[in-house]
């Protein structure tokens, strides 16, 4: 099922309309789950850090031991050329794709130049900050000898999946997840970050989560503005004992949270202006 409901589809050469079938039954990635993705954004008619994800997901092909058929900055090029076929301000969810068609010999492993892909837009709004709540899930996130945690891969996200799901069984928006160490690593779908008597802590990337883009972003943004951010290992002791959290990711960009377990947090100081800095920075492209 799509995001959106307003679709284009690039595959094979062309652009079509709508929710494109572009995987086959035989495919190594249907059945086997060789499969890559990144996410990225427009919104307000800009599209904030648009080459770094068009390069991160040919770093996740090869980290899958694909082939790219096409380089960075043709899947940059043609993920513009898909929003131009929108509104110049509308918001939209852009997901370029990779996956492997072919198997080997010996079934298991994918032939590296077999390589399909295909760009996803969907018209997708922005969420506003509001009631987000965060608790803490069972699961744990996989050690780099485990999975493909370096590539932002499809078959990682079953995990996701499920964190995410309990969380909302449970009646919460999203869920802490530990690592194999028991250190907090992130949520099912963002980044996380907390506030404790003025200075940011995040967790340190230690392979067992992935180092987002719109994370380092907003690093960068309040270094740059003067705010102390220290990546370090955070327990769910910390957590406990937060000013406040936020998360970071593709689809809010940033989210202030409201409430932890059974906690209500107070004011998002720091999570509102760091969400107001982002959207500095992105809105900064129009000048």
């Amino acid at each position: 099922m799509a995001v959106g409901k307003d679709i284009v589809t690039w595959v094979d050469g062309q652009w079509h309309k709508g929710n494109a079938p572009i995987i086959g039954a035989a495919d190594h990635a249907a059945w086997l789950g060789s499969q890559v993705f990144d996410g990225a954004r427009q919104f307000e008619g800009v599209r904030p850090d648009l080459d770094l994800h068009s390069a991160r997901i040919i770093r996740s092909a090869h980290a899958m031991g694909m082939l790219p058929p096409v380089d960075a900055d043709i899947v940059q090029g043609l993920m513009e050329e898909g929003c131009a076929m929108f509104a110049p301000d509308a918001a939209l969810y852009l997901r370029p794709m990779m996956w492997s068609r072919e198997s080997s010999p010996g079934i298991i492993d994918a032939i590296p130049d077999s390589t399909g892909f295909a760009i996803c837009i969907e018209a997708l709004d922005m969420p506003a900050p509001g009631a987000f709540s965060l608790t803490v899930s069972p699961f744990c996130r996989p050690r780099p000898d485990m999975a493909l945690t370096e590539a932002k891969a499809g078959s990682l996200y079953a995990n996701n999946a499920r964190i995410m799901a309990d969380a909302r069984k449970r009646g919460y928006s999203n869920a802490l997840s530990l690592d194999v160490d028991g250190h907090v690593a992130e949520t099912a779908s963002t980044n996380v970050f907390m506030v404790r008597d003025g200075v940011v802590l995040t967790p340190v990337p230690n392979g067992m989560f992935l180092n987002g883009i719109t994370r380092q972003r907003v690093i960068a943004l309040l270094r740059g503005a003067g705010v102390e951010v220290i990546e370090t290992s955070l327990t769910l002791e910390d957590f406990a004992q937060a000013d406040e959290i936020f998360v970071t990711g593709n689809i809010a960009k940033v989210m202030p949270v409201t409430r932890y377990q059974d906690r209500e947090l107070g004011a998002p100081r720091l999570g509102l202006q760091a969400r107001e800095m982002y959207w500095d920075y992105a809105l900064s492209a129009r000048a």
